[in-house]
């Protein structure tokens, strides 16, 4: 008997959960203040034509950190913990505005993150991953960036 009375209950309870619920009026929606998404409330620089805009040295900076995992991991050994940051070389998303004339530098750092996915050999893949950096230094040579 209590079994079925605390059955009868919870089914009570669920079924009040389940009903529509009274709607907010006009008068206590303007009340509420918006609501903000995170992305909104932080501070979101305007667009702009420049190449060295904030968002492309952003994305220029994870190259570099991906690059030094890659290394780190070829240091160590590691050919399997190399594999992670030479395929995101190879194949991320990248931003736009990149000038044509430096195109040839991201497409041949590609190729080389390609060959360290590729190769089964610690040394080449050591000397693939030597290629991509040397193509972020020409890049930044030809393109008057300071290496900092």
């Amino acid at each position: 008997m209590k079994l079925n009375m605390i059955f009868l209950i919870g089914l009570a309870a669920g079924m009040a959960g389940c009903t529509e619920k009274e709607q907010a009026t006009p008068e206590q929606a303007d009340e509420m203040p918006p609501a903000v998404s995170a992305v909104e409330s932080e501070a979101i620089p305007a667009p702009t034509e420049d190449w060295r805009a904030s968002k492309f040295l952003d994305h220029m900076h994870a190259h570099a950190e991906h690059l030094d995992d890659l290394n780190y991991a070829l240091d160590d050994g590691d050919f399997d913990g190399a594999m992670t940051p030479a395929y995101w070389l190879s194949r991320h998303e990248t931003v736009g505005g990149l000038p044509a004339d430096l195109q040839p530098f991201l497409v041949r750092m590609r190729e080389a993150a390609r060959a360290v996915e590729e190769t089964k050999d610690l040394a080449a893949a050591r000397a693939a991953a030597g290629r991509i950096g040397k193509e972020c230094q020409s890049c930044h040579t030809a393109a008057g960036v300071g290496n900092e």
